[in-house]
């Protein structure tokens, strides 16, 4: 159960960092509320859909976010279960 709890903690500290890696490579989307007002140029059908680098890590960003989720969530339950 001890190796377990480790292995777990350590997956999720991977998952956290990649997760803030995968982030922060992530170009900004439009310019915040004047593009939303005055309507954003690079559209998502005028980037090409999901070919683009940033889709693909939007698409890696939203499993990784999964997988910490569920990871922190799993460690939670072994570290309480050990008490």
């Amino acid at each position: 159960m001890n190796a377990l709890k480790i292995i777990v903690l350590v997956l999720d500290l991977i998952s956290a960092v990649l997760l803030t890696a995968t982030i922060l490579i992530q170009s900004g989307k439009s310019s915040g509320l004047s593009g939303a007002i005055a309507g954003a140029s690079d559209s998502f059908m005028s980037k090409g859909g999901s070919k683009t680098m940033d889709a693909k890590l939007a698409r890696a960003t939203k499993w990784i976010a999964a997988a910490f989720v569920l990871l922190s969530l799993l460690a939670v339950i072994l570290v309480s279960a050990a008490k």
